[in-house]
């Protein structure tokens, strides 16, 4: 009967080597559902910068679409053209 024992204990020992504990899963999973909120956010919020545009967007033929050239940079850098 005592070999029995000794048997199941050794393999509830093994067992609960390999299974992570739980707080560890309980953060992993907190980790995933704060990526996917923040994903779900920022997706809803969309472009926060002016003339950011998704891969999607064309732009116009011959018109200024706001788009990011190194032109509409001139005022930043402080210098009279």
């Amino acid at each position: 009967m005592d070999e029995s024992r000794q048997i199941s204990s050794g393999a509830g020992a093994v067992l609960r080597k390999l299974v992570p504990p739980p707080a560890l899963c309980g953060f992993l999973l907190l980790l995933a559902l704060m990526f996917t909120v923040s994903y779900a956010v920022g997706a809803a919020a969309g472009p926060v910068a002016p003339g950011m545009h998704g891969t999607g967007t064309s732009r116009g033929v011959g018109g200024s679409g706001g788009g990011g050239g190194p032109d509409d940079m001139g005022d930043m850098h402080g210098g009279g053209h």
